[in-house]
């Protein structure tokens, strides 16, 4: 058989070429204008719009205990906490996933190619969901797998409607885990807020992540947007891509980025502001411009401009940047205004061309 016979694998990241993504979350509520946004603006891969600002059940926390099977959560005055029986927040969080699928259904008409859809990981669930004893489920192991095996089966269900919506779509899965390096460090707190739940094992944290993605037959890609994201650990658990917010990297990640890159992992870069900088001082005469383009907003180029330094430093080949990394808002853009969020898109998406162009 010849190398153009094999077979696909189906959790290898597409073949993406100076391509451009969000991250998630988009503001308003409106999910065809989203929608029509999220997939207007990115040609290679757009991705499903979330839309926290409808309320619980669209946060990221809502829609990922929606999409658990068997489980069901609920909101308390404390946060969401685990119920015997699906309620009125279950029933919401159903209902808003389908609306958002139907819009993205109706945008990706004939669509062919890469498309993105995420959902919260299974550590920041645990992080953040109580159990019935009020107590955070990170605190139980065995609820720990409880919601990953619970987590994984909704999402196959949910992959699955996503590909029957959308036939032409080569999905890609992005688990958001921001909680995962307080998880692995000791520094969630507990339920009264007053003391800190113990350390997660790497090991046991890296088992349970590769216990889901394995079980998936798309590729997955850990966003996380906190300081010291774990890369080691998520390559070893099977994530076909990282994506992170780039103002957090140091020196300190140089080796643990290199290794993943030489390994043909994706770096999703996260270097355009989810929001509106502040505005700045105009000077006489000139004017009045917001700090976004003073700030690189207005120059592409400039954005990925420590894409190019890292890249140099790592000393890795120029022509390998534009398929190994893409371009992202450095986090959700459910903060920034509409009229921000097609700026930063579209941002993005000239950035990511700028690494092809221009990659040194």
């Amino acid at each position: 058989m010849s190398s153009e016979d094999a077979p696909l694998d189906p959790q290898a990241f597409p073949e993406l070429y100076g391509a451009a993504t969000g991250v998630g979350s988009m503001p308003g509520t409106d999910a065809r204008e989203a929608a029509k946004t999220a997939v207007g603006a990115l040609e290679h891969l757009p991705f499903l719009p979330e839309l926290p600002a409808r309320g619980p059940g669209a946060d990221m926390i809502g829609r990922g205990a929606g999409l658990l099977v068997e489980l069901f959560a609920q909101t308390e005055p404390s946060g969401w906490r685990f119920a015997d029986r699906p309620g009125r927040d279950t029933r919401r969080a159903h209902s808003w996933l389908g609306e958002d699928l139907d819009a993205l259904e109706e945008f990706t008409q004939g669509h062919r190619g890469a498309l993105k859809v995420q959902a919260v990981g299974p550590w920041t669930l645990a992080a953040s969901i109580e159990l019935r004893n009020g107590e955070k489920a990170l605190r139980d192991r065995g609820a720990c797998r409880g919601i990953a095996d619970s987590l994984t089966e909704g999402l196959r269900r949910h992959l699955e409607d996503v590909r029957r919506r959308v036939p032409g779509a080569q999905v890609v899965l992005q688990l958001d885990e921001p909680s995962l390096p307080a998880v692995l460090a000791g520094g969630v707190k507990t339920a009264s807020g007053f003391q800190r739940l113990r350390s997660v094992d790497r090991q046991v944290a890296e088992e349970l992540l590769r216990g889901v993605i394995s079980r998936l037959d798309v590729p997955v890609v850990v966003h996380c947007c906190a300081p010291q994201v774990p890369i080691p650990l998520l390559r070893r658990a099977g994530a076909a891509g990282v994506s992170l917010d780039f103002s957090f990297l140091t020196e300190r990640e140089d080796e643990d980025l290199g290794e993943a890159i030489e390994a043909g992992t994706r770096i999703l870069a996260g270097v355009v502001p989810s929001t509106e900088p502040a505005a700045v001082a105009t000077p006489p005469g000139a004017r009045p411009r917001a700090a976004a383009q003073s700030a690189g907003v207005s120059d592409p180029a400039g954005s990925v401009q420590g894409v190019r330094t890292l890249w140099r430093r790592l000393g890795l080949a120029p022509e390998l940047l534009g398929r190994q990394v893409l371009v992202t808002p450095s986090c959700g853009l459910a903060g920034a205004s509409p009229a921000y969020a097609r700026t930063a898109l579209s941002h993005s998406v000239r950035a990511a061309r700028s690494l092809v162009d221009n990659p040194e």
